[in-house]
């Protein structure tokens, strides 16, 4: 019989707290997420910027209020997509930055779905502002 704590399917030892306290260390990894992302990733820093001028506009337009929750949720999941990208990205290249099919495979799938959510968002911000 095998030990449940075998290698392979261990926990990581960072987990284990609950409550009020795992919520708190979550928000500062979240904020460790976000800094490391603005600092190392120039897609993301552009992003964030075109967050900065797109949001406000959301609200600025004379849109119906769906209309506004679509602009800022197409915003906001071009940012989620590049996170999500960055981290896959980030994982490739610390397993090795070798040259290997998969790796690229991974890093342009990646690509791939951030290229989707910018053209979902201009597909959105076009409709509701010429359609």
């Amino acid at each position: 019989m095998q030990n449940n704590q075998s290698s392979s399917h261990q926990e990581s030892p960072f987990k284990g707290k609950t409550g009020v306290r795992r919520l708190i260390n979550a928000f500062g990894y979240s904020m460790d997420g976000f800094k490391a992302a603005y600092q190392h990733e120039d897609a993301f820093r552009q992003e964030v910027w075109l967050s900065l001028v797109l949001i406000p506009l959301a609200f600025y337009l004379e849109a119906e209020a769906l209309h506004r929750i679509l602009m800022v949720g197409s915003v906001l999941l071009v940012m989620i997509v590049e996170l999500l990208n960055s981290a896959v990205e980030a994982v490739v290249d610390r397993v090795s930055i070798e040259r290997h099919a998969l790796a690229k495979r991974a890093k342009d799938i990646g690509s791939a779905a951030v290229l989707l959510a910018l053209i979902n968002l201009c597909v959105i911000w076009g409709l509701i502002l010429f359609g």
